[in-house]
């Protein structure tokens, strides 16, 4: 049974979104289910900083996933909701981002229905919006990107099974998730399917965290300079990533200022 309620109820589970990493960026909702939360099982993308405004005493189980490295399986985590459920405590499934994109909701979601479990969904901060906004960047652009599209670049058949000539499309925005591993496939089908070699990307790595890193490069060089970032790192090409530059050349504006007025 799906509720609308920021009242956690003993027996239910809540599906949170703690979006990309700052506790600031949790919507009201989140923090007050949080709040509540006796058993929270959580993904490895869910930082420390929205972790710490968990309870004290609620019992905290590790069920991130790593590229190639699954600590629970999907099937384990399904089952651990519907355990603690039934226990009637209140369970938390803490997902970073936002629980509807590439979380394997659905998965969770039958497990719950198929129990007769309660439980309600909580959206988040995706990545992307956050990543975006970490970047100063807008994901969609008049005269440049009429659409946004959000790609997984693993799935359960192929590493990057995608129409690559679709994707090649100029007026759009590309939003790879989980991409850092099959960059250089992605980047040589979008080169071979019509987008230039300098079509901008822009990698960014813990957006909305103090430790981010953002790097602006091309479909030519991108493969190289993600090598130097770790994973996982979200992954924006289109027109748009090249406001990012302009928006680091503004801020350098005064300093260049105040070094020419020195000069004089």
């Amino acid at each position: 049974m799906m509720r609308f309620n920021q009242a956690f109820a003993a027996g239910e589970v809540a599906l949170v979104g703690a979006g990309p990493g700052a506790a600031d960026l949790l919507t009201l909702r989140a923090v007050r289910l949080m709040e509540q939360a006796e058993v929270v099982l959580y993904d490895r993308l869910v930082s420390d900083e929205v972790m710490a405004l968990l309870p004290a005493k609620c019992r905290r189980i590790d069920v991130g996933k790593k590229c190639g490295q699954h600590s629970v399986s999907q099937q384990r985590i399904g089952e651990l909701l519907v355990h603690y459920a039934r226990q009637g405590l209140r369970v938390l499934r803490l997902k970073g981002g936002d629980p509807a994109i590439f979380a394997r909701l659905g998965e969770e979601l039958d497990a719950l229905v198929q129990a007769g479990i309660a439980y309600q969904l909580v959206p988040g901060i995706s990545a992307a919006s956050g990543c975006a906004a970490a970047a100063g960047i807008p994901l969609t652009e008049r005269g440049q990107a009429q659409q946004l599209r959000f790609i997984s670049a693993v799935d359960q058949h192929s590493a990057t099974s995608q129409d690559w000539a679709d994707l090649s499309a100029p007026n759009q925005t590309l939003v790879f998730y989980m991409g850092t591993a099959a960059l250089g496939e992605i980047s040589q089908q979008l080169q071979q399917h019509g987008l230039a070699a300098d079509w901008p990307v822009l990698l960014v790595q813990q957006g909305c965290r103090p430790q981010q890193q953002i790097q602006l490069t091309d479909l030519q060089s991108a493969a190289a300079v993600a090598a130097s970032l770790s994973t996982p790192c979200l992954i924006i090409i289109g027109q748009v990533a090249l406001r990012y530059r302009q928006q680091q050349a503004r801020l350098q504006l005064p300093t260049a200022l105040q070094a020419k007025e020195q000069a004089a």
